[in-house]
C-alpha cells in the first residue's frame, strides 16, 4: 500500500508493557502504550498523529455526547508463526465503517488513513502483540462527531482514534442464552445494520437482566413478530442442521459480520452446505427436539466461534449436544485460526502483514 499520510509521531516517556500481565486480561480493559488520532476539518482529513494513550481534550457539548454521532469497529491482529504480525481482513473492516459512518451521515474515512494509521500504531507497539495461543491484538477505530453545538444537525468535525489492547479469549465456556421477546435490538428502517454505539446501549438492560436470571447472553428476535431469531448479544448467530449451517441472512437489523463472513466462506471450502435465510423460533426448537440441530454457536470478532450449549424460550430449557462432540464449527474454527495465526498457507488473502 502506497504511504500516502504525513504521520506525527510523540512516543510515550514509559512503556507499560513490562508491568503487564498479558496471561492475565481482562477484555478491552488494558491498553497499549500509544493512539493514532485523526481530525476531520474544513471538509478534509488532517493532524494524523500517534500519542501516547491517555484522555483526549474535548467539549461537553460535543454532539457525539448528545445525539449519537458515533461509529466504531472492532478487528485483530496476529502474531504469526514466523513472528511476524499480520490484521485479519482489514479491508472487510475498513469498508463496513465507512457504511455505518454513511448510515449515520458522517464524514467517511479515506483508505490510506484507515489503513495507514492503523499499521503505523501496531509498528510502534509491535511487542504488545501476545504470543500465547488464541490470544490477539484487538483493534478499536473509532470515530465521534465533534462540533460543540446543540442543534439536531450532522456535525461539520469528526476526530477518528485507533486504539489497541491485548486481548485474552473473549469467552471461556459455552454459553447459556435466553431468546428474548420483549426487547429488540433493532428494527427496520433502523440502524442495526451500523456498529453505532446506541445498537449496544440499548442492548444493556435486557442482557443484565438475563443475566440476573443466570443466562451468559440473549438471541434477539425481529421487532415486528418475535418469531425470527437475528443475532446473539453482539455476534451473528449459526446453527448446523442435518450437517448443513444455516444462518440468518444479513438485512437491516443484523450485523454484515466479518467473521460469520469468513466462517461461510471457510465451510464452503470444506464442503460443508451453507444456507442464508430467515430463521424462525420454532424452527429451531424443533429442530433441537428431534436432534437435527446438533450445533448452535456465536461467530464475531471478539466472539469468535463460541459455543452455545443451551438455548430457553418462554421458561423451557432445550439443551444441545455436547460441545466437545461438534464437529462442524470445531473443525472450521481450527482452519480458521491456522489461517490467522500463519499456521497454514493464507489461500484467501485474508492476512494483511504489518
Amino acid at each position: 500500500m502506497i504511504d500516502t499520510l504525513t504521520i506525527k509521531t510523540t512516543k510515550a516517556n514509559h512503556s507499560r508493557l513490562a508491568e503487564t500481565d498479558i496471561t492475565d486480561l481482562p477484555f478491552g480493559k488494558i491498553f497499549t502504550d500509544h493512539m493514532f488520532v485523526a481530525d476531520f476539518e474544513d471538509g478534509e482529513w488532517k493532524n494524523f498523529e500517534i500519542l501516547p494513550y491517555g484522555p483526549i481534550p474535548m467539549s461537553p457539548a460535543i454532539s457525539a455526547l448528545h445525539y449519537g454521532q458515533t461509529i466504531f469497529e472492532g478487528m485483530k491482529a496476529y502474531k504469526q508463526a514466523d513472528g511476524s504480525v499480520s490484521v485479519f481482513r482489514a479491508d472487510k473492516n475498513f469498508a463496513r465503517f465507512n457504511k455505518s459512518a454513511a448510515r449515520m451521515a458522517m464524514a467517511t474515512i479515506p483508505e490510506e488513513v484507515f489503513m495507514q494509521g492503523i499499521a503505523a500504531l501496531i509498528d510502534i507497539d509491535r511487542a504488545w502483540v501476545p504470543d500465547e495461543e488464541n490470544y490477539s491484538l484487538y483493534i478499536r477505530p473509532t470515530m465521534f462527531a465533534t462540533d460543540p453545538f446543540l442543534g439536531v444537525r450532522p456535525s461539520a468535525t469528526y476526530k477518528f482514534v485507533v486504539l489497541t489492547n491485548p486481548s485474552a479469549p473473549y469467552y471461556s465456556k459455552p454459553l447459556k442464552v435466553k431468546i428474548e421477546t420483549r426487547y429488540t435490538r433493532a428494527a427496520d428502517g433502523g440502524v442495526g445494520a451500523a456498529k453505532t454505539g446506541g445498537n449496544y446501549s440499548g442492548s444493556m438492560l435486557p442482557t443484565l437482566e438475563a443475566q440476573a436470571k443466570g443466562f451468559d447472553q440473549l438471541i434477539w428476535t425481529d421487532s415486528k413478530t418475535n418469531t425470527f431469531v437475528e443475532e446473539s448479544g453482539a455476534a451473528n448467530l449459526m446453527f448446523v442442521i442435518n450437517g448443513k449451517i444455516v444462518t440468518p441472512e444479513v438485512r437491516e437489523t443484523i450485523l454484515d459480520g466479518v467473521t460469520r463472513d469468513t466462517i461461510i466462506h471457510l465451510a464452503k471450502s470444506m464442503g460443508i452446505e451453507v444456507e442464508e435465510r430467515r430463521v424462525l423460533i420454532q424452527e429451531v426448537l424443533d429442530n433441537i427436539e428431534n436432534g437435527s440441530l446438533t450445533e448452535a454457536f456465536a461467530v464475531g470478532t471478539a466472539a469468535t466461534v463460541t459455543q452455545i450449549s443451551e438455548i430457553s424460550y418462554e421458561g423451557k430449557a432445550y439443551v444441545l449436544t455436547d460441545p466437545a462432540t461438534r464437529t462442524v464449527s470445531t473443525s472450521i474454527a481450527k482452519k480458521l485460526n491456522d489461517i490467522r495465526y500463519g499456521v497454514t498457507a493464507d489461500e484467501f488473502g485474508w492476512n494483511w502483514t504489518v
